[in-house]
């Protein structure tokens, strides 16, 4: 049995449309184990909701080498710092400060010891959750010159909505 499946069990009745799509997103077969699970565990991590992150470790841990993990983390990490920033200088009313170097270091997407495209897809999940349009559009299109099809990037970001989803209402709970 999955560890995110029992976590979701705990879901009220208001919130069954959650539960069914976190089923149908770990039953999905349109994207590889690799993908799927570092999007669970990178969005998982951006939620900040404890028992859901333990969870879906559990799960991934299963078919995640120990360098998946730690870039799907990576992934959550740098786009918490970086979508902060560029929200910032996309919505600020003052124009000098996109001209402005950023000055943050983001190492992890240079070498983030996976595959560049499930990296990307995994920051673009998180960015999505963190809402900054900059680093969406950026991020889809690394993706889609890289190769990847609307259908499994449009995966990817289901997969935020639902993760974010189960989070936001077990914490609330």
């Amino acid at each position: 049995m999955s560890a995110i499946k029992d976590l979701a069990r705990e879901l009220p009745d208001y919130a069954k449309d959650t539960k069914l799509n976190i089923s149908s997103i770990i039953g999905d077969g349109m994207v590889d184990d690799q993908k799927k699970y570092g999007l669970l565990v990178a969005c998982a991590h951006a939620t900040s909701y404890g028992p859901l992150i333990d969870a879906v470790e559990t799960d991934a841990a299963e078919v995640l080498s120990e360098e998946a993990m730690n870039a799907a983390k990576a992934a959550a990490s740098l786009m918490a710092m970086n979508n902060i920033y560029y929200r910032f200088t996309h919505l600020a009313g003052n124009d000098e400060y996109a001209k402005m170097p950023a000055k943050l270091r983001m190492n992890a997407m240079a070498n983030p010891g996976v595959d560049k495209l499930d990296f990307e897809l995994w920051s673009l999940a998180v960015s999505a959750i963190n809402g900054c349009g900059m680093c969406i559009d950026s991020h889809e299109k690394v993706l889609i010159k890289g190769g990847m099809n609307s259908e499994t990037i449009q995966f990817g970001v289901r997969t935020a909505a639902v993760v974010f989803a189960l989070g936001r209402t077990l914490a609330a709970l």
